[in-house]
């Protein structure tokens, strides 16, 4: 069994390098990017209540769980690449990609670069202006060289059964509520860490890498989606990607940076709403073949 039940796992190789993903379920397809150090684990509450009525699929950025790293990250187009490879590879374009954080930078990278492979993008919590700044530069770069994710992982299930002890991993800027998490998910957040070979890259690309000057680029739909309670990534980012972007805005309440994990059933609800929106993808032309 996978960490996602019910889902299948892939290890796919593209041009850049060999990527974990898991697969589930019929219908139009929609992609989940999960954020930085983060793992497809993150979205095992997510995932199966999109599968009820999508093909999703969850695959795992270069460096990150069971994913190789790159030989090298100039920038964030790097980590697109990849994650459209093993979109394509699975014949699931266009797609809706769902990003979280920096699942978000790299989903709206990829609707620049590769717009034909982009049917609609949801930016939940994303990336992208606050943190370029120096101060988030500054905390990145800290927490980065500290590895406190590895050094917890070991003791993700003692953390999932005592609900106390998820004050220290998830706390303020993580998850408005921690106590409330399911233990699923909580073990779903830390589990990836003691996989992962190389999350530096992706970080030294996210502080250098600022989408506003590029976002009239995006033609996709979008939708922005939100903690109200982020600390992580102040709502007033979320304001400005709806701005730049025209896209509508949803708040969660009481939710933190987290969202996907503290609400899945929110987030559930807001991306449905969103592809009934947009229309059935499935019934658009495939953007490509499978990869050999």
């Amino acid at each position: 069994m996978t960490e996602i039940p019910g889902f299948d796992e892939r290890l796919v190789e593209t041009r850049a390098a060999r990527i974990r993903c898991l697969v589930a379920g019929e219908g139009p397809p929609v992609v989940l990017v999960h954020g930085l150090t983060g793992a497809a684990s993150n979205f095992v509450s997510l995932a199966p209540l999109l599968a009820r009525r999508f093909r999703v699929l969850v695959p795992e950025l270069p460096g990150h769980g069971g994913s190789q790293a790159l030989p090298a990250a100039p920038n964030l187009d790097a980590f697109a690449e990849p994650i459209r490879d093993v979109a394509a590879a699975e014949g699931m374009l266009p797609a809706v990609f769902v990003g979280h954080s920096l699942g978000g930078l790299v989903s709206l990278r990829l609707a620049m670069r590769r717009p034909e492979s982009v049917r609609g993008l949801v930016l939940a919590g994303c990336a992208g202006i606050a943190s370029a700044t120096r101060w988030a530069e500054f905390w990145l770069t800290f927490f980065g060289r500290l590895q406190l994710g590895r050094k917890i992982a070991p003791y993700r299930e003692l953390i999932a059964e005592r609900p106390r002890l998820r004050h220290g991993p998830f706390g303020y800027w993580g998850a408005s509520d921690p106590e409330a998490l399911a233990p699923a998910q909580v073990e779903g957040f830390l589990a990836g860490p003691g996989r992962h070979t190389d999350t530096w890259s992706a970080m030294e690309v996210l502080v250098r890498d600022d989408p506003r000057i590029d976002l009239e680029r995006v033609t996709a739909p979008a939708l922005v989606l939100w903690g109200a309670r982020d600390h992580q990534v102040p709502i007033d980012d979320a304001f400005e990607f709806a701005r730049r972007l025209r896209a509508p805005l949803r708040t969660i309440a009481d939710c933190g940076h987290l969202l996907v994990g503290e609400r899945p059933d929110a987030c559930a609800d807001a991306i449905e709403a969103f592809l009934d929106r947009i229309g059935q993808v499935d019934e658009l032309p495939l953007d490509g073949e499978p990869l050999g």
